[in-house]
């Protein structure tokens, strides 16, 4: 998912409350930060389960997704952005770039009425919370992407788990054509949720 090209839908279902989404969008923040750390300095250029990605790439395209954050919360727009967030974004400092974005997401999340605002993304305005839910979902994700791409715990949070498998649920039918996500596979009989909800995403766990 993207931040500024995410799957497109939104579904009429239950929302998280705001302090439940919050908590999930910062353990989610937490844990794709924690595998960033893991990262060797010979495993940048590791391949990932992303095909078109090695360990670099992914850290890269998720503090893209942080640094969006902040001003399409504030009501910007791809066009007002611009090209401001182009080109390389991890420079010599790849970790520190993502502490940073992530701590401008988190803030911007977090700040008062952010989750009642709407947003421009890229097939148009949606509501922030569905946006936050995208996003803490692609964070999920992406860290067992990471996880795999360095060897590190492929774990993933039951609650997170079960955040994400909602979060996708409704547009499931959707998200193999969407270019996002790899066309689903039939998870093994008596699977557990996560390798499930990889499967749902294209993952063999």
């Amino acid at each position: 998912m993207s931040s500024s090209g995410a799957s497109g839908a939104d579904p009429e279902t239950s929302t998280p409350s705001h302090p439940e989404l919050l908590a999930r969008h910062a353990a989610a923040l937490d844990l794709f930060g924690r595998r960033v750390h893991d990262i060797l300095d010979d495993q940048w250029d590791h391949p990932t389960p992303c095909a078109d990605w090695n360990v670099r790439d992914l850290v890269a395209h998720l503090v893209s997704e942080q640094l969006w954050a902040p001003p399409l919360l504030a009501g910007g727009t791809m066009e007002s952005v611009g090209d401001a967030l182009d080109g390389d974004l991890l420079g010599e400092d790849p970790v520190g770039a993502w502490e940073a974005a992530a701590r401008g997401a988190r803030e911007a999340f977090a700040a008062p009425g952010a989750l009642d605002r709407t947003v421009q993304l890229s097939y148009g305005p949606s509501g922030a919370d569905h946006y936050c839910g995208q996003m803490t979902t692609d964070l999920i994700v992406h860290a067992w992407d990471l996880a795999r791409g360095i060897g590190a715990t492929e774990y993933l949070p039951p609650e997170l788990v079960s955040f994400a498998d909602r979060e996708t649920a409704p547009y499931a039918d959707d998200l193999s054509g969407s270019g996002v996500f790899a066309p689903p596979l039939t998870p093994p009989s008596g699977a557990d949720p996560q390798t499930r909800l990889l499967a749902r995403l294209g993952r063999e766990a």
